[in-house]
Formats: structure tokens, C-alpha cells, sequence
């Protein structure tokens, strides 16, 4: 039981610390960049969405 938590905790931690070396800066700032364009594109297509669908429910109950 003792030896399977280790191995796994040596294998996840192996994979981040590998995996955290090979990240760099660049990634960092395209991944924020595109995180924020997704962020704005999703806020104006709900909105615009919104819009759209209570307009056209005031005019079946009017």
C-alpha cells in the first residue's frame, strides 16, 4: 500500500516538475492573451444572445 502512494506521488511529481521546466514565458503570455479574447468574444455573444431572445419574447406576449 505505502510503495503504491510513492510511486504515484513520484510519477505525478516528476510529470509537473518536467513539465514546469519546459513552460516559458511565451506560453504564459499567449495562453493569458487568448484567455482574455475568449473571455470578451464569450461576454458579447451572451449579451448580444440575450438581447436577441428577450426582444422576441416581450413581442409574443404583447
Amino acid at each position: 500500500m505505502l510503495n503504491d502512494i510513492q510511486i504515484r506521488s513520484g510519477v505525478i511529481g516528476g510529470t509537473l516538475f518536467s513539465t514546469a521546466l519546459n513552460i516559458g514565458m511565451n506560453d504564459l503570455l499567449f495562453t493569458a492573451v487568448m484567455s482574455m479574447i475568449g473571455a470578451v468574444v464569450s461576454f458579447f455573444v451572451s449579451y448580444i444572445l440575450r438581447k436577441l431572445f428577450s426582444d422576441s419574447d416581450k413581442s409574443k406576449n404583447a
